[in-house]
């Protein structure tokens, strides 16, 4: 059986890692080379890094703050914010990652995808979508630029196009749930796993151990992210798992 992964995420804005709801009323919550660490001792089987405010401020990720992360974790580690070509991505692998989540550049230009998968393998890309309900409760908008712009792009659609161009994950957030900590959404992420068959991860709302087992056990996701529950010390991966591995969850210890 495949074991389930446990994902913190750090999201940074101007050099440290920083967490709102719903991606608003950011608070700093700490160095992200010193909170990388502390999660790689936890036993995360993967970190994403996330420059929330490169592509709204029209700029390249922060590559020597991937560099200094790089230097403190030996597990997987995902890069996005604000890459927008091959070339990004190769500087942003050189600096230690190992996986690039393309996210507002892949929207405006698909082929982006395309192009990356063919230079570096599917294994390398991340398609990150961000989707919030549509006002009829119809389906997923997916939204760009950290939050600030729905492109009216119908979410499921988006990620089976991404899919077939050929990135190897997705990296879903839903953006009703973000920072809510009232639970992943489960009916986003299942429409997603009806559509595509590569691994998806979970991310935005999850409050408890107990939302940790329920996208699992709802087989809504391959791995699970969460911020602001190990940013706050609220629990820690090794409670994560443990709690997981009680309930009949295959994760790694």
């Amino acid at each position: 059986m495949i074991t389930k992964r446990i994902i913190p995420c750090l999201d940074v804005k101007d050099g440290k890692v920083v967490k709102g709801i719903n991606f608003v009323g950011l608070r700093e919550v700490g160095d992200p080379a010193s909170l990388a660490k502390q999660y790689y001792e936890q036993g995360a089987d993967e970190l994403v890094f996330l420059d929330i405010t490169a592509t709204h401020e029209h700029r390249e990720t922060m590559v020597h703050i991937v560099e200094k992360v790089a230097e403190q974790v030996f597990m997987p580690f995902t890069v996005g914010g604000g890459i927008r070509t091959p070339e990004e991505i190769r500087a942003v692998l050189r600096a230690g990652a190992d996986k690039v989540s393309l996210n507002s550049a892949a929207v405006r230009d698909p082929d982006l995808i395309a192009r990356s998968a063919s230079l570096f393998g599917s294994q390398c890309i991340v398609l990150a979508v961000d989707g919030r309900m549509r006002p009829e409760k119809d389906g997923w908008n997916v939204v760009i630029n950290g939050g600030r712009i729905d492109t009216g792009l119908d979410a499921i659609e988006w990620i089976r196009e991404g899919v077939k161009k050929g990135a190897g994950e997705i990296l879903l957030t839903s953006m009703d749930a973000d920072g809510t900590k009232n639970g992943f959404d489960l009916p986003f992420l299942k429409a997603v796993r009806k559509e595509v068959h590569v691994p998806v991860i979970a991310s935005g709302g999850c409050g408890s151990l107990e939302h940790f087992a329920e996208v699992f056990e709802q087989d809504a996701a391959d791995a699970a992210l969460a911020a602001s529950l190990f940013h706050y010390g609220e629990l820690t991966v090794g409670d994560v798992k443990k709690y997981l591995r009680e309930k009949g969850i295959p994760v790694r210890l």
